[in-house]
C-alpha cells in the first residue's frame, strides 16, 4: 500500500529552487534565498555567526528574549556588542538607534526582532533600516513571526540578512525556514575568516555548492515533507492574497485587545496598539491573579484554543493569545475571550464575557 507522506519521489533541484522563487516573490525581493533544512534557529545562528567575528562592533536590539540570544551568539563569536535593550512592552525607535551608533560610530553590524511574538511587540524596520543604510552598517532581522501577519521588506528597508520561519502566520510547519542575502551580507561572510564552513550552519557553502553553481544539483538530500509545506504555505497565502492575510492578523490583533480590555483582571501587555505585533496579543494579568493558572483554567474547558502563559520570568504575569496562520480569525478570537472570561470568573473576578465579545465584534465587524 502507497501511503502519500512515505513515498515520495525524490525532490529535483529544479523543484527546490522553484520553491526558493516563490519565497523570494513573497518578500518582494532580488537577493539570493536560501532555504534551510531545519527549524529557523539555525538561519538565524547561521547568519550570525556567519557574518560576525572577533573584528565585529555590534548594535544588539533587544526587546525580546530572542534579542537577548542574539547577543549571546554575537559575545561568543568573540563580537563587541553594545545592547539597546528597552521594555518589553514597548518598541525600539529609529531615534533611539542613531543615538547609539553617536555614541559607538563604528558599529558595523545590527540585530534586531522584527516581531517578537513572546513578548507581543513589533519594531518600525522601515524606519530603522533608514538608519542602518545612513550609517553603513550590516541589517540583520528575524521576520519569522512576522512575516506574513505584516510586511516584510528585506529590499525597501535594506535588510541584509532576512531569516523567515513557516511555523507562524505562514502557517506551516516549524522544520523549514529560509534566510535571504544581500551582495553586501555575501562579502562580509566571504571575509570573515571565521565563518562556518563544511558546517550545517554554513552559508557560505550553500551559496558556492547551490547558488553560485547555478542551482542544478542539490548538496543534499532535502527535507522533502517539510519543504512541500512551505510551497503549500506559500500557495495558500498566494491564492488568499498577501493583503489579505496581513489583514487578517491585524484585524484578528486589534479585536483581542479591545475585547481583553473589557475583561476586569487583563489589560494589553504592549501599551501601545501601535508597538504591538499583529502575530500575537499578550496580555498582562492583573496584581494577585498568576497567569499560568488562569491559561491552565482556560485551556481545561479547549485544549485546542491558542492560549499560553509567558515563558520564563513572564509565566505568572502574561498571557499569550497566539492568533496566527489560521488561528487569525474572528471565531478564534471570541473562543478565546470566552474560554479568558470564564476562566477569570472561575478565579474569583467576574467577567462581561458578552462585553468582551461585543467589544471584539465591533471591530471585527
Amino acid at each position: 500500500m502507497t501511503h502519500p507522506f512515505l513515498d515520495l519521489a525524490p525532490m529535483s533541484a529544479a523543484h527546490f529552487a522553484s520553491i526558493e522563487d516563490r519565497v523570494a516573490r513573497l518578500l518582494s525581493t532580488r537577493q539570493d534565498v536560501v532555504i534551510t533544512q531545519g527549524e529557523a534557529l539555525l538561519p538565524l545562528e547561521g547568519a550570525i555567526r556567519s557574518a560576525a567575528g572577533p573584528g565585529t562592533t555590534a548594535l544588539n536590539v533587544v526587546t525580546g528574549p530572542y534579542g537577548r540570544t542574539f547577543g549571546d551568539w554575537l559575545r561568543d563569536c568573540g563580537a563587541t556588542v553594545h545592547d539597546l535593550a528597552v521594555p518589553f512592552h514597548t518598541a525600539v525607535t529609529a531615534e533611539q538607534v542613531r543615538a547609539a551608533f553617536a555614541e559607538h560610530p563604528e558599529i558595523g553590524f545590527v540585530s534586531l526582532v522584527h516581531a517578537e511574538a513572546a513578548t507581543g511587540n513589533t519594531n518600525p524596520v522601515a524606519e530603522i533600516g533608514e538608519v542602518v543604510r545612513e550609517h553603513g552598517a550590516l541589517l540583520y532581522l528575524d521576520a519569522v513571526a512576522s512575516v506574513g501577519a505584516e510586511p516584510v521588506l528585506p529590499d525597501a528597508w535594506g535588510v541584509d540578512l532576512c531569516v523567515i520561519g513557516a511555523q507562524k502566520a505562514m502557517g506551516g510547519p516549524a522544520g523549514v525556514s529560509a534566510v535571504s542575502v544581500s551582495r553586501r551580507a555575501w562579502d562580509r561572510m566571504a571575509a570573515n575568516p571565521h565563518a562556518p564552513r563544511r558546517s550545517y550552519l554554513s552559508l557560505l557553502d550553500w551559496k558556492e555548492r547551490w547558488t553560485d553553481a547555478g542551482r542544478r544539483a542539490l548538496p543534499h538530500a532535502p527535507a522533502q515533507l517539510e519543504m512541500l509545506a512551505l510551497e503549500a504555505c506559500v500557495a495558500r497565502i498566494e491564492a488568499e492574497g498577501l493583503d489579505t492575510v496581513m489583514s487578517r492578523h491585524a484585524a484578528a490583533a486589534a479585536a483581542t485587545r479591545a475585547g481583553a480590555s473589557a475583561l476586569d483582571g487583563l489589560e494589553p501587555y504592549v501599551y501601545e496598539a501601535a508597538d504591538a505585533a499583529p502575530v500575537a496579543t499578550t496580555l498582562r494579568t492583573a496584581p494577585g491573579l498568576d497567569a499560568s493558572e488562569l491559561v491552565a483554567r482556560a485551556l481545561a474547558a479547549d485544549p485546542a484554543l491558542p492560549l499560553a502563559a509567558g515563558g520564563g520570568a513572564l509565566a505568572g504575569e502574561m498571557v499569550r493569545v497566539n492568533h496566527y496562520g489560521p488561528a487569525a480569525t474572528g471565531d478564534t478570537v471570541l473562543a478565546c475571550l470566552s474560554a479568558l472570561a470564564a476562566a477569570l470568573t472561575e478565579s474569583g473576578r467576574p467577567a462581561d464575557a458578552a462585553a468582551a465579545r461585543r467589544a471584539a465584534a465591533d471591530l471585527l465587524a
